[in-house]
């Protein structure tokens, strides 16, 4: 228990101080600050410093390295810079999902029309706002959007495209890249 002019500690608040009575449960604690405080015996902790470590840690610090391990410290952030080519990249799903509200009554082929004729038409909206790159997003699956989008790739002169960034798309997205020409 505790014994009058034990130096204590509350476990909830920022308070600490000495004993300066107890009646039954209840306990008497002048503050640091000079103030009378009553806990109940259970809210108290007693600080325990020998005379030892008394000459090399004031009562302030000790509740000052108390606090700093309990208070959570704040993150630090450092933000990437980027280049101006990075900032905008235009990502095509071509899910099923994500085009119609509801594939009901479409077969394997008006799906793969549909996906392409999206893939065709974004394609053409970025080369005419000059955009520096696509990612158009297929899909594992069986791999027949990829071939078809591979292909009609393949008919385009002035771009190069590759299987995009694993960690941020996986397996199944392809970047497009477009080859700017250089006026002279």
């Amino acid at each position: 228990m505790f014994n009058i002019g034990d130096k204590v500690s509350a476990l909830d608040e920022d308070i600490s101080g000495v004993v300066v009575s107890i009646k039954n449960n209840e306990v008497e604690v002048e503050t640091t600050d000079g103030f009378l405080m009553t806990y109940f015996v259970k809210e108290l902790i007693k600080i325990n410093i020998t005379s030892e470590l008394n000459s090399f840690i004031s009562t302030d610090k000790l509740h000052k390295a108390i606090q700093e391990k309990t208070e959570p410290t704040k993150r630090s952030f450092v933000k990437e810079k980027k280049s101006r080519k990075d900032d905008f990249v235009l990502e095509v799903d071509l899910h099923i999902e994500k085009l119609v509200p509801s594939k009901r009554g479409m077969n394997n082929y008006d799906i793969l029309n549909l996906q392409m004729e999206t893939a065709k038409r974004q394609l053409e909206f970025a080369i005419k706002n000059k955009m520096p790159k696509v990612v158009f997003i297929h899909g594992v699956g069986e791999g027949v959007l990829k071939a078809e989008l591979d292909f009609l790739l393949g008919r385009y002169d002035n771009l190069k495209f590759q299987d995009a960034d694993y960690q941020k798309y996986g397996l199944g997205a392809t970047e497009v890249y477009f080859i700017q020409k250089k006026l002279l």
